[in-house]
């Protein structure tokens, strides 16, 4: 998945081409020895890149310089306030077979670009994502939903996750803090309960849940692994209070659950 580099070696056919026109006793001459070793210096080193390198990974003092696809110019920004939203927990990162398919909110998924999924921040969100165990840190815009793992918060791009240095162990424990974008704490929020290959087990657990006077909807998803059909719980103005309603149907009907949300 990262850029290959491709070196072309100093024998090139037009050094090889120059060497059999002259005899030896041409190349005992100053001009045509400053004539070679010139053309060989400038054949000796040339790169070629099968893509851009991704952004080089930043430091905590340095923040990368390039802004995530699709996020305001900085000058355009809407100002974030400190400390209005900071998360501590397990960042992963996602790329094939999920690369080309299409995200949450309708783009097409590229790993080569500075985005994330988050579970409830606003979709365009801009977020600031420090790895904890060496201080890197870079810069991604939310246009995903995920991870739907336990204990995970965050799911990076390919290129992201290179610029804190987490692609090799997998997963890493991150802060996020808000850079910019929509308030965090507006919304209406939900818990997922269940995710079904068949639509009729879902259909079933819905129906289970509307006896029980929930409001109920099902999502589908085209995941890696096929469709999938995600069923969610509650319409709450708040992920507190959705957060509250994923622990009691956890005590109370052992789901797996996790707060999201409901992006109308």
């Amino acid at each position: 998945m990262r850029a290959t580099r491709l070196s072309t070696k100093s024998n090139s056919p037009l050094i090889n081409s120059f060497c059999c026109l002259y005899s030896r006793e041409h190349f005992q001459t100053a001009t045509l020895a400053i004539l070679f070793a010139t053309i060989l210096g400038g054949c000796a080193h040339h790169h070629v890149s099968s893509r851009p390198p991704a952004q080089t990974p930043s430091s905590a003092s340095q923040p990368p310089s390039s802004r995530p696809s699709g996020a305001p110019p900085a000058t355009e920004r809407q100002p974030a306030v400190p400390g209005e939203y900071v998360e501590e927990g397990v960042a992963s990162w996602y790329g094939v077979p999920f690369n080309g398919r299409r995200t949450s909110n309708g783009e097409i998924y590229d790993m080569h670009e500075f985005t994330a999924a988050h579970r409830t921040l606003p979709f365009n969100a801009v977020v600031r994502v420090t790895n904890l165990r060496n201080g890197k840190q870079t810069e991604v815009r939310i246009n995903d939903r995920g991870p739907f793992v336990a204990d995970r918060i965050i799911d990076l791009s390919l290129s992201a996750a290179e610029a804190i240095e987490m692609v090799g162990p997998g997963t890493a424990q991150v802060r996020l803090e808000i850079v910019a974008g929509p308030n965090p704490t507006a919304g209406v929020f939900a818990v997922q309960i269940g995710a079904f290959v068949k639509q009729e087990n879902a259909e079933r657990l819905k129906a289970e849940m509307e006896a029980r006077s929930f409001p109920v909807i099902i999502v589908p998803f085209d995941s890696a692994n096929g469709l999938l059909y995600r069923v969610r719980v509650g319409r709450l103005a708040t992920e507190q209070a959705a957060g509250q309603l994923a622990a009691q149907l956890h005590s109370s009907d052992q789901f797996t659950t996790f707060v999201v949300r409901l992006d109308e």
